[in-house]
This record gives C-alpha cells, sequence and structure tokens, in this order.
C-alpha cells in the first residue's frame, strides 16, 4: 500500500501514449461520479456558510480530481487499461443492420418469456385459490 501513495504524488505519466483513450474515459468517469456526489453533498449543506457549503465540496472535489488522474497512471492500473484498449481494438462490432436484427431477436424473446411467466403465474395461482378453498 506504500508503493501505492508514493505513486499518488508523482507527476509523470506512466507509459503516455498507450491506452490513452481508455484511461481518458476512465478519468472522465471518475471525474463524472465524484462531481454529481460533492453536487449533492453541497446542496445537502444549504444551511450552512457559503465557505463551508462550496469549500469542503470544491477541495474534496480538487484531491479527488487528482487521485482519479493518479490513479489512471499508477503502473498497475494503467497496464490494466492498456490490456484493455488493446482487446477492444480487436472486438469485431457488428453493422447496424446485424445489431438491429440481433436487438429484434432478444426483444422477441424477452416478450415471448414474459407471456410464458405470466401463464405460468396465472396458471399457479388459480391453481392454489382452488386448493384455498377446499382447505
Amino acid at each position: 500500500m506504500g508503493a501505492f501513495f508514493q505513486e499518488l504524488i508523482h507527476f509523470g505519466i506512466y507509459k503516455r501514449s498507450q491506452g490513452r483513450i481508455t484511461r481518458q474515459v476512465t478519468f472522465a468517469a471518475m471525474a463524472v461520479g465524484m462531481g454529481i456526489g460533492l453536487w449533492q453533498l453541497s446542496s445537502s449543506m444549504i444551511g450552512q456558510p457559503i465557505t463551508v457549503r462550496f469549500g469542503v465540496p470544491g477541495t474534496m472535489l480538487a484531491v479527488g480530481l487528482w487521485v482519479a488522474y493518479r490513479v489512471v497512471n499508477v503502473p498497475g492500473c494503467a497496464d490494466f487499461l492498456i490490456s484493455v484498449e488493446a482487446e477492444m481494438n480487436k472486438v469485431s462490432w457488428p453493422t447496424r443492420n446485424e445489431l438491429f436484427r440481433a436487438s429484434m431477436v432478444v426483444l422477441f424473446v424477452i416478450f415471448v418469456l414474459a407471456a410464458v411467466l405470466t401463464v405460468f403465474d396465472v396458471t399457479w395461482g388459480w391453481l392454489f385459490r382452488q386448493i384455498d378453498k377446499y382447505l
């Protein structure tokens, strides 16, 4: 754990040109999550002085952004994100037509299963009500 905290105070970028998009998206997702949470914190501090209401979440946001920036550059995390991007580049994505057809199959199966489960539910409910009448 000590190496992780040492990594948080470095300023360099680990393997700068590799996994750039994945790291940026990961950082952005972490930043948006922190921003939303700290906005909610600020909203819950309405009765506090303005310096506290915006100062505490602002400070926490600054620290959180720095930690998020550093986390995506920690060698272990960065290597994982670089590998993720490399694997995503190997994926063969479906065409628009294939995606539409596959989505229609999924929706059809979901509706058929919903209908079957509804029939089972109604049937078993009716059966148990009939049994309950005679007990």
